[in-house]
């Protein structure tokens, strides 16, 4: 059975992604820029501090949690796709995350000593 839609119905269709998007944007801009006036404000005030970031703690965070995607994609893709390009979704994200570990162990190890 075939169906027909109608010209406005497709019409909404196309224009719902753009809206979202667009509005999307329009939050994140706000964001930034009442985030940018909070801090020229507080700098004026001389009570602005830089926020700390233990950039150690987050490589490896973020290489453990990527390992384990890499892993999961790796092995879910294997399984039912065998080896093909989409393989590339699971290998991406596991070469990320153990440069990310290898970055924290040199690191940790210049720290060290």
């Amino acid at each position: 059975m075939e169906q027909i839609r109608s010209t406005a119905a497709q019409i909404i269709i196309a224009v719902i992604p753009i809206v979202g998007i667009m509005m999307g944007s329009v939050v994140v801009f706000f964001y930034l820029l009442w985030d940018h006036r909070r801090k020229v404000l507080l700098i004026k005030a001389g009570q602005y501090s830089r926020p700390d970031f233990d950039l150690l703690s987050f490589s490896l965070l973020a290489g453990l949690l990527l390992i384990c995607v890499g892993i999961t994609l790796s092995v879910f893709l294997v399984v039912f796709r065998g080896l093909a390009l989409e393989l590339l979704g699971g290998v991406i994200p596991l070469a990320f995350g153990t440069a990310l570990l290898i970055f924290y162990r040199m690191k940790r190890s210049d720290r060290v000593s």
